[in-house]
């Protein structure tokens, strides 16, 4: 028996499937996760020592690679000096100053602890700033496990929120609605009817949890533009997206103005953290300053904040990363296209920045509905193929690969290599 296949028995005796978060489970494609001891780089290796190239990167926050040296040395620094106060330090002022002079559109930052506690708090702000207390949400966009964004379309586009999960209230989902991604129809008949009780939309910029699904043309602008005529705020959730796509995040990417942003992980170099932003006047609302309450001990906590200001600083200063990264992405995504095309395998690569996506379906997939198209069972095969060839990604359908600047092109040719012979198995 293989050393992880060891530990996950041992786990799912104390730990509910065995893992921490679902996805790790690998209950979408089968057989047992490795379990990882550690990472260099865009490589990382399981208890058996066996050696893969990662696209997972943490699920997207390590743009700079596994144990980058300035962030462990940031990190190292910081831990001497103590993990947790409970109080004021300077470097949550260095955060949030960095933060703002990246990011188009805020004034000011509230850190958290993840991407959850962000996305619950820039609800919780919307409502508190407008007065009204239903949100526009799209079908298959993730915003982490509050009862709020755990809902689904139910019987369509245009219905209220139903729970997507058992212990979610009725009354928690019912002022949730669901849109359809990229469609801007569906969005415009909730506003229909549902007239002065809409607080606010909330979009995935990339739509990074169903796959890798851009916005179509005129998509965000639109959203801006229906906010803008009722009197209600868009929220960009960029825990994916932000300082991924650009320097700015997806503001900067595709010219479109958020109220409300919020960010995850990747502001932490990987570490706990997250935070929400906004213009002065929005903010101003928050407790201590307004009557919008939200509190965490651990918020602003020393060491994530010298972990995220290390990785913040290089992005801010290397701009030109970001380009990089999309050039490896883009030959990566035509690579698969053409294995595909040699091997006679239905295939739809959807690529955004440094994202990218494979569907096995000929289709074009644009919405939560067409990447439903994809054929699972080939994507199972896809995924353990890669697997044994050393090449570690999401194991879903609907989950990005993620390109880093670690990612070198000879990384970026081996995976290719692994695509072209796994296609050739399919």
């Amino acid at each position: 028996m293989r050393a992880s296949e060891a530990i996950f028995e041992r786990a799912k005796r104390v730990l509910p499937g065995g893992v921490n978060s679902p996805v790790r489970a690998f209950r979408a494609v089968g057989g047992t996760p490795p379990f990882i001891t550690k990472g260099k780089g865009c490589r990382i290796w399981d208890l058996d020592g066996k050696e893969y190239i990662d696209f997972v990167g943490s699920w997207g926050p390590l743009i700079l690679g596994h144990s980058y040296a300035p962030v462990l040395q940031a990190v190292e620094k910081a831990m001497r000096n103590g993990l947790s106060f409970g109080a004021p330090t300077a470097i949550e002022v260095d955060v949030a100053e960095l933060l703002v002079a990246m990011v188009p559109n805020i004034e000011m930052v509230r850190m958290v602890n993840s991407g959850t506690e962000a996305v619950m708090s820039a609800l919780r702000v919307a409502r508190g700033v407008t007065g009204r207390e239903k949100i526009i949400k799209f079908e298959g966009c993730y915003h982490g496990h509050s009862d709020a964004m755990l809902v689904g379309a139910g019987s369509g586009a245009l219905t209220q929120g139903e729970p997507d999960s058992k212990g979610v209230t009725q009354g928690a989902a019912g002022d949730t609605l669901t849109a359809q991604y990229n469609d801007l129809h569906s969005v415009q008949a909730l506003f229909d009817a549902n007239p002065d009780e809409i607080a606010a939309i909330i979009v995935e910029p990339v739509a990074a949890n169903m796959g890798v699904v851009p916005p179509q043309k005129g998509f965000l602008e639109g959203l801006r533009a229906m906010c803008d005529k009722y009197h209600a705020l868009l929220i960009f959730d960029e825990v994916i997206t932000g300082f991924r796509l650009a320097r700015g995040g997806a503001q900067e990417y595709f010219h479109v103005r958020a109220d409300i942003v919020t960010f995850g992980k990747i502001i932490g170099g990987g570490m706990p953290v997250g935070a929400y932003a906004a213009s002065r006047e929005i903010m101003r609302q928050v407790a201590p300053t307004g009557p919008i309450y939200q509190a965490g001990t651990l918020s602003g906590n020393p060491v994530a904040m010298a972990a995220g200001l290390a990785q913040l600083q290089i992005l801010d200063q290397n701009s030109g990363y970001y380009t990089d990264m999309e050039r490896k992405a883009q030959a990566m995504a035509q690579a698969m296209r053409n294995s595909a095309e040699k091997h006679h395998i239905k295939l739809t690569v959807n690529q955004c920045g440094a994202l990218l996506c494979p569907y096995f379906t000929d289709d074009p997939v644009n919405t939560f509905t067409d990447t439903k198209k994809s054929d699972l069972e080939q994507f199972k095969q896809y995924f353990h193929g890669m697997l044994a060839r050393g090449i570690y990604i999401a194991p879903s359908q609907f989950e990005a690969v993620f390109i880093n600047i670690s990612h070198k092109d000879a990384d970026i040719a081996a995976a290719c290599s692994a695509v072209d012979a796994v296609f050739a198995d399919l």
